[in-house]
């Protein structure tokens, strides 16, 4: 006896935006959820830093927050004008009420929730989060959530990346999207 086939993946007409805290998974999960729909994988961080020539940390040293969220929004803006694609963005651009207008309106937006304990383990894997720095990442993770979770609550899919293997985080993306187009 066989198992049932999967019915056919999703097709987005437009962008799906990973949005949440850093370290949700944002881009591990945007790139293997990209590569299971066969659409392209951008990265916005990185698309920052090629169009700053400079790294995420410079540019809040350098210029500031204001500034970095500023081009960080142009940035995403261009990504999402051109052909559908994942995008996974940085933890605070879906703060910005003109960036969070822009990905609701012109993309689908996902947010990829985690607890705090989880993110915590996470981030402390790499040393180039600029609102970490100095910081015990757990108490600061606490508030962050806090004060974004209602926020990226406005997406219209929310999948929890907790401590699942990524994999599985795509399966339940993947499932959302085919019900999200049903219902659009």
């Amino acid at each position: 006896m066989s198992s049932p086939q999967p019915g056919p993946l999703p097709r987005p007409d437009r962008c799906i935006v990973l949005v949440g805290l850093m370290g949700a998974g944002k881009s591990t999960v945007g790139r293997r959820l990209a590569r299971r729909l066969g659409m392209p994988f951008i990265d916005s961080d990185e698309e920052i830093e090629r169009a700053a020539d400079h790294k995420i940390t410079e540019i809040f040293d350098r210029f500031g927050e204001a500034s970095f969220r500023d081009g960080e929004r142009r940035v995403i803006q261009r990504l999402i004008g051109g052909v559908p694609k994942v995008i996974a963005t940085g933890g605070g651009a879906f703060m910005d009420e003109r960036t969070r207008a822009l990905i609701l309106a012109e993309g689908i937006a996902v947010w990829l929730d985690a607890d705090a304990e989880t993110l915590a383990e996470r981030v402390t894997r790499r040393d180039t989060r600029p609102l970490l720095r100095g910081a015990d990442p757990l108490p600061r993770l606490r508030a962050l959530a806090e004060a974004r979770n209602p926020i990226y609550a406005a997406a219209p899919i929310h999948v929890r990346s907790a401590s699942l293997p990524h994999e599985a985080a795509v399966d339940r993306i993947v499932e959302a999207l085919a019900a999200w187009e049903g219902e659009a």
